[in-house]
């Protein structure tokens, strides 16, 4: 058997609508327009055999992802889940603030780079999982592991470390262990998890090549976007996201993989979120696909 993944959100931190947000694209939601469909913050559950599923980043609105989600929900045992590992792609709010629901005493593990889980370890909050039953396990770069039957490896993907950690100007296309993208493999089947990325970077590139599925940072359309819309100060580039259009932007670097791709991590302000918009039709027209909550992938 291959890989199956389940999108349990698509949305960037936040979600979309955002809850405080009425820029032109959240205002349709708002205003129930069937051309937008809401979306939660960003993750994916994976397995190899549909019985066993690893999830990729704990989201804020993992709880609600949960009941969404009939694979992960507990089976059998009056206590139980079918979820065995969360591997995190960073420590940013919107990558670890759903571990937090699974503090019932149910045995899964925590896998991430020794960057991220040094920040889990300095915030007694994350203490609430039971250590007797949470297990934390620092993975290397590049160093590939099995857990439920799939193989794993984290890489450095071009990124900062997490707002509130920054302090004055950050780096914002560092590769380090602070922000990471994820490949698994099972079946001879690859699937390739970077929710944000400041770059496609040679390493980047050649590590696409070849796989079955490239699910990628689709946070903003343009770098400019939240400022003219009046919803921000930032770039997409400042925020260590690079733009879908434009110079430098992901839609043409990405052009000719033989993947199929998605963007996932779409931020509230991004109009490739509303069917049939001008900016939609040019990213379907390029072979790329919009990531929805609840979307299955087959491999």
């Amino acid at each position: 058997m291959g890989l199956t993944a389940v999108v349990l959100g698509s949305a960037a931190g936040g979600g979309f609508p955002q809850w405080n947000c009425r820029c032109p694209i959240c205002r349709l939601a708002w205003e129930g327009d069937k051309r937008v469909r809401p979306r939660t913050q960003a993750s994916l559950a994976v397995s190899a055999d549909g019985k066993r599923w690893i999830l990729l980043n704990a989201s804020p609105d993992l709880r609600a992802q949960l009941a969404a989600t009939p694979q992960l929900q507990p089976q059998g045992n009056v206590r139980g889940s079918p979820i065995e590992a969360v591997v995190l792609t960073g420590a940013e709010v919107d990558q670890i603030a759903g571990l937090l629901n699974l503090r019932e005493r149910q045995p899964f593990t925590i896998y991430a780079t020794a960057a991220t889980m040094a920040i889990l370890g300095e915030n007694s909050v994350f203490g609430v999982l039971a250590a007797d039953v949470v297990a934390r396990e620092p993975v290397a770069l590049e160093h590939s592991f099995t857990v439920a039957g799939v193989e794993v490896e984290l890489f450095a993907a071009p990124g900062k470390i997490p707002l509130y950690l920054e302090r004055g100007d950050p780096l914002t296309a560092e590769e380090s262990g602070s922000n990471v993208g994820v490949e698994l493999r099972a079946g001879g089947r690859r699937l390739v998890f970077v929710p944000g990325a400041a770059a496609v970077t040679p390493a980047l590139k050649a590590r696409f090549d070849g796989a079955d599925v490239v699910m990628f940072d689709g946070t903003l359309f343009t770098d400019d976007e939240m400022i003219r819309n009046g919803s921000g100060s930032k770039t997409g580039r400042r925020m260590g996201h690079m733009p879908i259009d434009g110079a430098g932007g992901s839609l043409a670097a990405l052009a000719g993989l033989s993947a199929r791709r998605l963007y996932i991590h779409i931020n509230n302000t991004n109009p490739i979120l509303v069917d049939g918009s001008p900016e939609r039709r040019r990213v379907e027209a390029a072979g790329f696909e919009v990531a929805e909550d609840g979307m299955e992938i087959a491999l």
